[in-house]
């Protein structure tokens, strides 16, 4: 298929303002959100966070049936009118409500087996939170469509300050635990009238399914894949909650979240935009291979010094970030940080296989990963939470050379071409972890803010300063896509002559 010079500048130019959009968004959300979560750290103990990771599970569990891999096949769906629409309004709140019963009924069960009484009334509170899904993801179903990533910026941005507001106001008030029970509530409800608000297509819900089980069908692989991801990504706490107590897990949990922001915090929004983009260049698969190698070139360039720049200045960072209670993180935080690189390459892969129609690649990747991943947790679980994150360092990067073998025959991308994508930022990111590491030492008698305002910098310095002098298009190409340089685009973007 071959499209027109206009209608190819026209697709990059929706790209680039979704791109702004949706990240810029995530990024002012998430500033925000971490700015009330690094304060609410200081006061709630490892405890606290460990009981909310216990019934995190079953959240996350049960989220991956929530209806949003419904929604995604109502984006990929071109035909799709308003009918289908009211149907995925209905099919959203059926399921979510099932999930919501299903959560207060298996409240107890679950509190007996991590032997934690609390634990059954969080859950059933916690519920609540399914009611907020259907207008969640009909108004980014409705969005998405339309590339339309501009007012959902506006919501995230809202909801992620009242969230705060509200992490902050339990946590001063002594709410405890129920402090990180009542922000996301807050957060997701606020956010769920947003966006079904400002997607102004307000449809009576039909639940008359006939004819649209066409969504359920493509939905239902998406699912399965995402009930596969549950076990490779949540089979760490399952395993720590019996194997250590709730401080323990607490610690590793606070560590894990410092170490995932990246990759769970920046890279989901591009994947959404992704995904969208990827649906709409899917019969010209050689725009959509060199859109895949651009995606994962912006990611991988960021990616990089932020994973092991964080590995490298763990200690003063954790001590600066959360306070000497939890200087136990440190070596869980550097374990971590080195495997999120892995992890960040790993989940490029499903949005590209998914938009292209075969997600069923995107599922073997995650059934691997639902069988290696535990394993290691398991191996790993005999040295408590320490063996555990250096699972992490041994599995991901064999998790990610099985996906990148099945994975990108379907994109359309040579081995080859996706080693020249990430060599670069990987070279220049270990070279500089390995400057940071060692002036770090230099300075470890200096206070933990000093030391991060010395090695911040250098590193800085020493990573951007080798892109510039040995790669120095990775660093022109993310500021030229963002300009939108029509005369010269990234490498791997559609020319107005293709």
């Amino acid at each position: 298929m071959t499209r027109s010079a206009e209608s190819i500048a026209r697709f990059r130019n929706d790209v680039r303002s979704a791109v702004f959009w949706r990240s810029g968004s995530q990024i002012a959300a998430q500033a925000i959100a971490w700015l009330s979560t690094f304060a609410v750290i200081r006061i709630l103990s490892p405890t606290d966070y460990g009981l909310y990771a216990i019934t995190g599970v079953v959240m996350s569990l049960l989220s991956q049936l929530n209806g949003y891999a419904l929604a995604n096949a109502y984006v990929r769906d071109r035909d799709a009118g308003e009918r289908t629409l009211r149907q995925l309004f209905g099919m959203l709140i059926v399921l979510n409500a099932v999930l919501a019963a299903i959560q207060v009924a298996a409240a107890p069960w679950v509190a007996q087996f991590y032997h934690e009484p609390l634990v059954a009334d969080m859950l059933r509170v916690q519920a609540l939170i399914y009611f907020t899904n259907p207008f969640l993801a009909f108004g980014y179903a409705v969005l998405a469509r339309k590339l339309d990533f501009r007012l959902q910026s506006h919501v995230n941005i809202v909801s992620a300050l009242l969230g705060a507001v509200a992490a902050l106001a339990g946590a001063l008030g002594g709410l405890g635990v129920w402090t990180l029970v009542l922000a996301p509530m807050v957060l997701f409800s606020t956010r769920a009238f947003g966006m079904w608000f400002v997607a102004r297509t307000f449809v009576r819900p039909s639940f008359d399914f006939a004819g649209g089980w066409h969504l359920a069908n493509y939905g239902g692989m998406v699912t399965a894949a995402s009930l596969l991801w549950f076990v490779q990504s949540q089979a760490d706490v399952i395993i720590a909650g019996r194997a250590t107590s709730p401080y323990w897990l607490g610690v590793y949990t606070t560590a894990l979240f410092l170490a995932q922001i990246f990759v769970t915090k920046v890279v989901p929004p591009i994947n959404e935009v992704a995904f969208t983009a990827y649906a709409r260049i899917q019969d010209d698969p050689g725009i959509l291979s060199r859109a895949f190698l651009t995606s994962v070139r912006l990611v991988m360039v960021a990616a990089m010094p932020f994973c092991l720049g964080m590995a490298a200045s763990a200690q003063p960072l954790v001590l600066f970030a959360l306070g000497e209670k939890w200087s136990q993180a440190v070596p869980l935080v550097r374990m971590l940080a080195m495997a999120m690189p892995f992890m960040t390459l790993f989940v490029l892969f499903a949005p590209a296989v998914s938009a292209v129609g075969r997600p069923g690649l995107a599922t073997a990747n995650a059934a691997v990963g639902a069988i290696v991943m535990p394993v290691a947790f398991l191996v790993g679980s005999g040295f408590g939470v320490f063996g555990i994150a250096a699972a992490w360092l041994v599995a991901y990067p064999l998790l990610t050379l099985f996906a990148a073998g099945i994975s990108l025959p379907a994109i359309g991308v040579t081995k080859r071409e996706l080693v020249r994508a990430v060599l670069p930022p990987v070279v220049a990111a270990v070279t500089m972890a390995t400057g940071v590491w060692a002036l770090d030492g230099m300075v470890a008698e200096r206070p933990a803010l000093v030391r991060l305002a010395i090695i911040g910098p250098a590193g800085g310095a020493i990573y951007f300063g080798l892109l510039w002098m040995f790669a120095r298009e990775r660093l022109l190409e993310p500021i030229g896509f963002l300009r939108n340089r029509g005369s010269n685009p990234p490498e791997g973007m559609p020319t107005p002559a293709e």
